[in-house]
């Protein structure tokens, strides 16, 4: 009896180590691929801010920073979003200061550069808020880079633009960290933002 309880614990035993070594096996291929679909999100591009200064990535350097796809004539997405993430950076306390709202349009036919300032002014969003437009080109690259959709729907002067919803919270090293999803509310905003913050 004695040796069968032996056995049975080395046996035991030997199946723990070998758990704990394919874990510590798979852990960092896990990681890996965690890693390689963050990496999927963003990169290189050229742009126009809403004062016409020719900017690229390294806008998003230095600072927490939202970035959101929309147009200036949309209906409700982009200003209720645009919105919810400016009361979010209110709750941030002194941490408001390493974050910024950046709006990059998915319009080039309509989104010039002052459109755009027009759009934010009139939105009354926190200093430092950055509205980027450029051409189709340009536009279809950093919309690649950023696995965004969008597609311009309805013909005519009044045509709207379908687009992906989602902001990408992008770190101080201009790398994405993580999504916030369309509908959160200004708290659940400030909350994900902060525990980006806080690493």
């Amino acid at each position: 009896m004695n040796r069968r309880r032996s056995i049975l614990l080395l046996v035991t035993f030997v199946a723990a180590l070998g758990a704990v070594w394919l874990g510590w096996k798979i852990s960092p291929l896990r990681h890996q691929e965690a890693a390689q679909e963050t990496s999927l999100i963003g990169g290189p591009f050229q742009l126009v801010d809403q004062n016409g200064r020719a900017v690229d990535q390294g806008v998003l350097k230095g600072k927490w920073s939202a970035v959101f796809f929309g147009f200036t004539y949309c209906p409700d997405v982009c200003p209720g979003t645009l919105q919810a993430l400016n009361a979010a950076a209110d709750q941030l306390g002194g941490e408001a200061r390493d974050f910024q709202i950046v709006f990059i349009s998915v319009d080039p036919d309509r989104d010039t550069p002052a459109q755009v300032k027009t759009y934010l002014e009139g939105q009354n969003l926190r200093p430092g808020t950055l509205g980027l437009s450029g051409t189709r080109e340009q536009v279809d690259a950093v919309a690649k880079a950023y696995r965004v959709y969008y597609e311009k729907a309805g013909e005519g002067e009044d045509y709207t633009v379908n687009h992906t919803s989602t902001v990408y919270l992008m770190n101080p090293r201009g790398g994405f960290d993580r999504p916030l999803s369309y509908g959160l509310t200004p708290e659940q905003m400030a909350e994900q933002i902060e525990k980006a913050m806080a690493g």
